[in-house]
């Protein structure tokens, strides 16, 4: 047979089975890849992919920690979830951690033929380690997570199989990045760059969210229906314009960074605190009505005014706020009045001697301090 002929077979050969398995999946896993850029959405296209095709008893999707460099379980499958969830690896630490470390790739597939793995087995047995693929997901000289699957059959592959592994996770790492880029500018677009607070636009819009959760009029429902509270502190900083002639903007942006922090670590995961503009700050808190909001207010307000800001600058400022608070549904059932009614609060206090919180007392807002905790210094 001449060259050519052998060259035209070769180029007719028949694609196999499990060619034409491998290529489905690249293909599917490739198309969900360039097409979402949803984080939680792309880890799961990712991984239900990767089971399909390797079809481990368990596999885990481990991401690092941008800020600890710690790994944490993004996802995973055969394994306990409520354990894994709090669950956090040092780099170095397990299987997972040698690989973030290292950069390297990790496949074994007979545990039991490698001392080093074997003896890694025979002290967590509760993992039942047969075989080992964990591969680096990395963009650029940046890990940013591990898939490692176990007991899969890979001493049935072909080393094809996990070249096709690693290729896959070289384009998991492509659509990570994006999509941590595109949550960075989401990010960037609601946040004071100032105090790292979120700005006054996502205000809008997480207030907005809370009305239509709880039935009231938002901008375009009008359907009012009484349901669980929450409510809306507005926070003004005393005289801050003297810190600025006095110490420069510089020294006033730092004072502003530091309120903003205090606020938000007294405030805690479950409200969410705004810088509103200028030395205005909002906070939204999320399921209190108006004696528990009344309440965390006034500790808010303790703390402004017993904290000495900038002592690590050897400053030692001492500033105090004025505050005003409003709560749906009964100091307002749309965005803006309930925003007016919070506004006008903080204003009275300011009026009232400063230094203290004022709140509102129905939908036409007037000086109505809660009882006990005006007071005029």
């Amino acid at each position: 047979m001449s060259d050519l002929r052998k060259n035209e077979t070769r180029q007719l050969a028949p694609i196999d089975s499990r060619q034409m398995e491998t290529l489905r999946v690249f293909h599917e896993v490739a198309r969900a890849l360039t097409s979402n850029l949803d984080l939680d959405s792309l880890l799961r296209s990712i991984m239900s992919k990767m089971e399909e095709f390797f079809g481990p008893e368990h596999w885990s999707l481990l991401m690092v920690d941008e800020e600890s460099g710690d790994l944490y379980y993004a996802l995973s499958t055969g394994l306990d979830d409520a354990m894994l969830r709090e669950l956090r690896l040092k780099r170095g630490e397990g299987i997972a951690g040698y690989v973030a470390t290292t950069g390297n790739p990790l496949v074994v597939a007979d545990v039991g033929a490698d001392p080093d793995w074997s003896r890694y087995a025979q002290a967590h047995p509760e993992l039942n380690l047969r075989s080992i693929a964990c591969i680096p997901i990395r963009h650029g000289d940046r890990t940013l997570g591990v898939l490692q699957l176990n007991n899969s059959k890979l001493d049935l592959l072909p080393e094809s199989s996990l070249a096709f592994l690693r290729v896959l996770c070289d384009y998991a790492a492509i659509a990570l990045e994006n999509a941590r880029q595109v949550n960075l500018i989401h990010y960037l677009s609601i946040t004071d760059d100032c105090t790292g607070l979120f700005n006054a636009r996502h205000l809008y819009t997480l207030l907005e969210q809370e009305i239509q959760t709880h039935g009231g009029r938002s901008v375009r429902r009008v359907v009012p229906i009484l349901k669980p509270h929450f409510s809306l502190l507005f926070l003004d900083l005393d005289r801050f314009k003297r810190v600025n002639d006095c110490h420069g903007h510089l020294v006033g942006s730092r004072l502003l960074a530091e309120v903003g922090m205090l606020l938000k670590q007294t405030l805690g995961s479950g409200h969410a605190a705004f810088r509103y503009g200028g030395d205005e700050f909002v906070a939204l808190l999320r399921g209190l009505d108006k004696p528990a909001a009344t309440q965390l207010s006034q500790q808010i307000l303790d703390k402004i005014s017993q904290t000495r800001f900038l002592s690590g600058e050897g400053l030692s400022l001492s500033v105090t706020a004025s505050l005003g608070l409003a709560t749906f549904p009964q100091d307002g059932h749309t965005l803006h009045d309930l925003i007016r009614s919070a506004d006008t609060m903080m204003y009275a206090a300011k009026d009232n001697g400063r230094n203290q919180l004022m709140v509102a007392n129905g939908p036409t807002p007037g000086p109505h301090p809660a009882p006990g905790l005006s007071r005029h210094r």
